[in-house]
C-alpha cells in the first residue's frame, strides 16, 4: 500500500533507514499518488539510488534496475530478438513455409528492464530505476519518451506493449550534461541536495549505529565543513558513512589530525582534493569542529 500522507511516507522510509528531506518526501509523495515518474537530480552520493531501493523494499515490491551507460541502445535497454532461435526455426523449416510471424514472436522476444517493467507481477506495478541517465547518450532519451508518457513500448515486427499497471520510476541523473525537456516534462523534478547537519546526524546515526554519539557529531560537521571547500568533488553522503565506519574500525573515539591526513582516502576520491585538505586545512576543520562540539556541551 502506497502511504496515504506526506508524513506517513516519511516515517514508512525512515523505518527503512531512508532519511527524506521534506521537499523530497513531498516529491516522491505526488509522484506515487499521480502515477508519474520522479526525477532527482544531484551530486552523486547523495542518496537518489536509495530512494528507489528503499521504495521497493518497503512497498515490497521488484526492483529492476537500468544502469545507464555510454552506448547504452534499445537491445540492452528494452527488448532485442533471439536470433539464434529465429535461426535455428528457419533451418528447422528447411524448404517449408515460414512466415516473417513465425519467427518475430513472443516466445523469441528477450525482455531487457524497460520492457519487463512493463509486465504483470504479483507483488504490484515494480519500481523501475533509471540510473544514472545522463552517462547515457543524447539519442536513447528518445527511446524513454514512449514508456514514460503512455507506458508502453512499440516493437514494430511484434506490436505495442502496454503495462496494465504503470511501473514506479526513479530516475537518476549526476547532471553531467542537461536532460532534454522532452523528458523532464514527462517527470516530476527534484533536486536532491546534500542534507542539513541535523539530518545527515539521523542518516549516519542509522547506518552507522556502531559509532558514538561524540564521534558521530565530529565526523558530520567535519564533512558538512569539508563541503565547503573548493574541491573538484565534495564527499557524498555514501562517504560519510564510509568514514564514520572506517573510523570505528581503527577503534577512534574522536578525530584527530593525523586520524584524519591517514583516511582522507575514504571520503576524497581525487589526488587533488587530498593534497589541498591533507595537513593545515584538515587541522583548522578540526579544531573549528571541536570549539563548535565544546559549545553544544556547555549548553
Amino acid at each position: 500500500m502506497i502511504p496515504a500522507t506526506v508524513a506517513s511516507l516519511s516515517e514508512s522510509m525512515a523505518a527503512q533507514d531512508y532519511v527524506l528531506s521534506e521537499g523530497l518526501a513531498v516529491s516522491l509523495f505526488l509522484a506515487l499518488r499521480r502515477s508519474r515518474p520522479l526525477f532527482l537530480e544531484g551530486e552523486a552520493g547523495v542518496g537518489k539510488t536509495e530512494v528507489a531501493k528503499t521504495l521497493a523494499a518497503l512497498l515490497d515490491r521488484h526492483l529492476i534496475r537500468l544502469q545507464c551507460y555510454e552506448g547504452l541502445d534499445i537491445n540492452a535497454a528494452a527488448y532485442e530478438w533471439n536470433y539464434a532461435r529465429q535461426m535455428m526455426q528457419i533451418q528447422s523449416a528447411g524448404q517449408g513455409k515460414l512466415e516473417s510471424a513465425d519467427l518475430f514472436t513472443e516466445d523469441n522476444l528477450i525482455e531487457r528492464p524497460l520492457l519487463e517493467a512493463l509486465r504483470e507481477d504479483v507483488r504490484g506495478a515494480p519500481v523501475l530505476l533509471i540510473d544514472e541517465l545522463d552517462r547515457a547518450d543524447e539519442a536513447f532519451e528518445a527511446y524513454l519518451l514512449e514508456i514514460l508518457s503512455d507506458w508502453q513500448i512499440t516493437i514494430p515486427e511484434f506490436g505495442t506493449v502496454a503495462a496494465a499497471t504503470p511501473p514506479i520510476v526513479i530516475i537518476t541523473s549526476n547532471r553531467t550534461r542537461e536532460i532534454h525537456d522532452a523528458l523532464k516534462r514527462r517527470c516530476f523534478y527534484h533536486w536532491v541536495d546534500y542534507p542539513s547537519l541535523d539530518d545527515e546526524l539521523g542518516i549516519l546515526q542509522r547506518k552507522a549505529p556502531e559509532a558514538s554519539v561524540e564521534l558521530s557529531q565530529q565526523v558530520v560537521q567535519f564533512v558538512q565543513r569539508l563541503r565547503d571547500e573548493k574541491l573538484f568533488k565534495a564527499p557524498g553522503v555514501a562517504e560519510t558513512i564510509d568514514w564514520a565506519q572506517a573510523l570505528v574500525e581503527l577503534d577512534c573515539v574522536a578525530v584527530d589530525p593525523t586520524t584524519a591526513d591517514s583516511t582522507m582516502g575514504v571520503l576524497l576520491k581525487y589526488q587533488d582534493d587530498i593534497a589541498r585538505v591533507r595537513g593545515s586545512v584538515a587541522a583548522k576543520l578540526l579544531a573549528e569542529v571541536q570549539i563548535e562540539l565544546v559549545g553544544y556541551q556547555r549548553k
